[in-house]
Parts: C-alpha cells; structure tokens; sequence
C-alpha cells in the first residue's frame, strides 16, 4: 500500500488590519511557523496552507494598500523562507500568496515547493470572483497557468484555489495532466457556500478519481465582517468520501495518510476517463 501523508493548515487572522501588510505578514508566518514544525515532526510530506495565507482577506475592500501584501514569486521573503523550511522537513510545501508580476500586475497565486527546497513553480488563480463583498477582479488579474502539475518527490500535485473549484474544468485538466493529489486553498465564508463545501471537491474527487485537500481559514475579519470563514479543511478520496476534517472554529494543523494506491483501483472501476466524449463536446467551446 503506497501511503501519502498531507497536511492542512487553516488559520484565523493574526493581528488586524490597521496594520501594514508586513506587519501582518510577519504575524501570520510567526503563528504557522510552529505548526509548519508540527507538520514535519509527523512526517507529513505534503504541505498546504489557506489561500492568501500572510494576509486578511481583504477582498471586501477596494483599498489599495493592500497592493502593498504582494510579493514577487520565487525570490520573495514568504518563497524564501518556506524554501528553508521545505529543505528542512524534506516536505513539499504549497504557499499560497498575493503575487506582484510587476507594478500595477498582481495575481492569487500558489508557489509549489519541493522536498529539497526546490522551488518547482507556480499556479495562478484561474476564475475571479467580483460580487458584493468579493472584489477580486480589484485585486487580482486572472491567471492562465496551463494546469500545471507538479512532479514532486512523493507525488504528482495540481493546485486550483478556492472559487476555481465551482469550475469543473480545471479539476478534469488537471487530472488529464496526471494529477493524482490536488489542493484548493481557500478563503470561503458562511452561506450558501458552506453547504457546496462538502458537496463540490468530493463530487470533483469523484468524477476524477483523485484525492483532493481543501483548506480554509476560520473565524470573523473586521472591519470588512462579510461572514464567518467556517474551516473544516479536509481530505476527501477518490470515492468521495471525507476521510478527515478539522474543526470548524480553531487553528489546527490536520494530518491525514492518504492510500495513494486506491486511484488506480478507482480509475479502473469506474472508467470516467475511457468513457469520455470529447469529441462531442464541441458545442461548449462555441457557446462562450
């Protein structure tokens, strides 16, 4: 039985938002640095944090201060110093971060990072939201990363983040791309949402036959209020079942073994990938 250890790792906000990005930011790793540390103590090797992860999520704002949170991607401090941690507990880490292409171009980003502190590359949010209390067409510009999948030490990794996961099509490319564990940091609030929470990544686990890890922040950002980010990170496996979960109110570091070997059982069972119709499916590309 081939095992993958992951964890997840959902967080409240640490200090408030008078502060400056950096201030914040230092806070913020400062309080996942110890839990980065618990991670490799259990021999976890695949590592993801909640989307935006050194910052609020200040998307119910348009101020611009908050350009100020961006970072340059592999050669900012966040990269670089999860590089030295990745080295450290030979883990592959997933760093979802505010990114800075150059003055005036910013993107919802996660940098992947391999087990001996490679940096392997980078996923850029593809679908942004802009409603009420959403802003982040504001913020960030939509990415086109050609769903990457990175071939890490202990596992082939997709990443898609947080509103991505109402889109099928991401999920399918990047299973089409050999995906066999992805991740969805995100940062999502009571409502409608929290019932899709447990509906829309086991359903995608499912129709793809992988394991999915998804990761959210918890509790209440002021002064923006726009509702409770509810946590409940989990894994789900490829027959959508949610095999750990974590609280829905605390910072918690969860770790869960993941039977790698149960995608191919899966794949072979039910032969989504065989089955499909490509060809017929012409129809949704003319329909944009």
């Amino acid at each position: 039985m081939t095992k993958l250890r992951g964890g997840l790792i959902q967080m409240g906000l640490k200090g408030d938002t008078s502060m400056t990005p950096e201030q914040i930011r230092d806070k913020m790793l400062e309080a996942h640095l110890p839990l980065i540390d618990a991670a490799g103590a259990q021999g976890v090797q695949v590592l993801c944090f909640q989307e935006v992860f050194t910052q609020p999520y200040f998307c119910p704002s348009q101020d611009s201060k908050w350009y100020g949170a961006a970072e340059v991607i592999p050669d900012g401090h966040t990269t670089r110093l999860m590089q030295e941690y990745a080295k450290k507990h030979n883990m592959v880490i997933v760093v979802p971060i505010y990114e800075e292409e150059m003055t005036g171009v910013y993107y919802n980003t996660a940098a992947v990072i391999d087990a001996d502190g490679t940096y392997l590359g980078k996923y850029r949010k593809t679908h942004i939201p802009h409603v009420a209390g959403f802003w982040e067409k504001f913020f960030f510009k939509p990415g086109a990363s050609d769903w990457p999948v990175f071939d890490t030490a202990y596992c082939k990794l997709g990443v898609y983040i947080c509103y991505d996961r109402h889109f099928p099509e991401g999920w399918r490319a990047l299973a089409l791309n050999g995906a066999e564990y992805i991740v969805n940091p995100s940062a999502t609030v009571a409502g409608v949402s929290e019932y899709l929470w447990k509906l829309e990544q086991p359903a995608s686990a499912v129709a793809n036959g992988c394991f999915i890890g998804a990761t959210n922040r918890v509790g209440t950002e002021a002064p923006w209020n726009v509702g409770e980010f509810y946590g409940q990170s989990y894994f789900v496996n490829p027959r959508g079942e949610i095999e750990k979960i974590a609280s829905r109110d605390k910072d918690e570091l969860i770790v869960h073994d993941m039977d790698m070997d149960m995608i191919r059982e899966i794949r072979n069972n039910w032969q989504f990938f065989r089955d499909r119709r490509p060809e017929t499916y012409d129809p949704l590309f003319e329909l944009n």
